[in-house]
């Protein structure tokens, strides 16, 4: 298998998204407190390279993130052209944010968007968390033939 790694998230972006979409759960792998591998399904929001996760902001992914905030999400629909994205990750519960999400998933059309109301009843429930996800890696694979790599550009 070949890597070819690409210089602008740009040449990516189209077939990433076309993926992601099809997917639109991942697995996201975390390190809990005593460096063990932890596993859950998460539904992320795309906008270009940052993404954003509405989940519970009392939960043991936020202990996790605490102790080692990088994570590595894998969507596989295809078992041949999975996309991998490994991302620092912060919370941001500002109140901004929070609203930024919440109408991000309203208003994102179906299958990605969603209405987050069933599950956190308002943008002020204090259960209500965003994670930002900042991608320093997204790989795009077409086995067996070759893998498409962007790499954040180092400053």
């Amino acid at each position: 298998m070949q890597n070819l790694n690409v210089a602008s998230f740009d040449e990516i972006r189209e077939e990433f998204m076309r993926r992601i979409s099809q997917m639109v759960w991942c697995n996201v792998a975390s390190v809990d407190t005593q460096g063990r591998p932890r596993s859950r399904i998460l539904h992320p929001l795309w906008e270009d390279t940052v993404g954003w996760i509405a989940t519970r902001r009392n939960s043991f992914k936020s202990k996790h993130l605490e102790h080692n905030p990088y994570v590595s999400l894998a969507y596989v629909a295809d078992v041949a052209k999975p996309v991998y994205v490994d991302c620092r990750v912060k919370w941001d519960d500002t109140m901004a944010t929070k609203e930024h999400v919440w109408n991000l998933c309203l208003t994102t059309p179906p299958p990605l968007g969603y209405d987050p109301a069933p599950i956190f009843g308002s943008v002020q429930d204090a259960n209500f968390g965003i994670l930002k996800l900042m991608p320093w890696r997204i790989e795009v694979a077409n086995f067996p033939v070759n893998r498409q790599i962007w790499h954040i550009t180092k400053e």
